[in-house]
Parts: C-alpha cells; sequence; structure tokens
C-alpha cells in the first residue's frame, strides 16, 4: 500500500516511525501499570542499576512508546515530570482504541485519573482523557485517523 505525500509516493509501514519516549520516578511500575490499565505489551526492558530502568519498549498493536527511570543523563536533564511543572503537560499520546467504551471503563475501575470523561468528538468517534500514576496526559480514542475521514 502507497500514501501520497506532496512530492512521492512513499510505502506505508506495518510500524510506526514516531515513538514517544517518557521517564518516570518508578519505571517498574509505570511498566506494570501501562501494561494492566492501558493494554500495552512489554516488548523490551533494560534494567539499570538499583531498581531503575534503563529502557523499556512497551508496545500496543503496531504502535510502541519507550520509557526509563529518570536519570541525570544529558537526555534526562531536558526532561520534565508533571509534578515540576505544577502538573501541567507540555504534550500528550493519542492512542486509538477499537472498543473505547470498554477501555474507559477499565482504566476507570483500574483507577486512571480521568481527566475529560468519555464523549462523543465534533471529527468522529469517541475520546477520553486521563492521568497515569505520575500524571502524564494520555488520550483514547475511537477514531482513527489513518482509516476514516474527518467529520
Amino acid at each position: 500500500m502507497m500514501r501520497v505525500t506532496r512530492d512521492q509516493e512513499v510505502p506505508m509501514r506495518a510500524t510506526a516511525t514516531i515513538i514517544p519516549t517518557m521517564r518516570y520516578r518508578d519505571a517498574p511500575g509505570a511498566i506494570a501499570w501501562l501494561c494492566d490499565v492501558f493494554g500495552f505489551e512489554k516488548h523490551l526492558v533494560v534494567p539499570g542499576e538499583d531498581g531503575t530502568i534503563a529502557h523499556a519498549q512497551l508496545t500496543r498493536g503496531n504502535s510502541m512508546i519507550m520509557l526509563g527511570s529518570i536519570n541525570d543523563s544529558q537526555f534526562g536533564q531536558l526532561m520534565r515530570q508533571p509534578e515540576e511543572i505544577g502538573g501541567g503537560a507540555t504534550q500528550s499520546i493519542y492512542v486509538v482504541v477499537p472498543d473505547i467504551d470498554a477501555h474507559h471503563a477499565h482504566a476507570k475501575a483500574a483507577g486512571a485519573e480521568i481527566v475529560i470523561d468519555l464523549a462523543a468528538q465534533d471529527y468522529g468517534g469517541k475520546l477520553y482523557t486521563c492521568r497515569d500514576p505520575e500524571g502524564h496526559v494520555w488520550n483514547f480514542g475511537s477514531y482513527d485517523p489513518w482509516t476514516e475521514p474527518a467529520g
């Protein structure tokens, strides 16, 4: 399958080439929570020193996030945790979920902080927004911009 860009045709990939990267104070706990509550699967987990995570890759379908424990590396110094910026976020992740009602119910029952409740969107599908235990903002929706025209 091909998709057309402005200047060329590019073959569609079966995997994502943009991979969000996150840091957690309790990366082992975050990995367990993200798998149990949001439906991610461990692809690769590289332990660090003293119970930390040097690098982890979690997948959901053909998408991936990478995460690790907060640290004082050159990259780590660029990152801020939500509580360090007053609970705000400078980005969020959108995840396409086929059964959004079930996903929302499971996340809510498992303790995800729902900050915007499940609702139909003007552009199509349903969406809800929540925070994970360390305050990172996540959006889950049924609208798939790759397969559905905005409505």
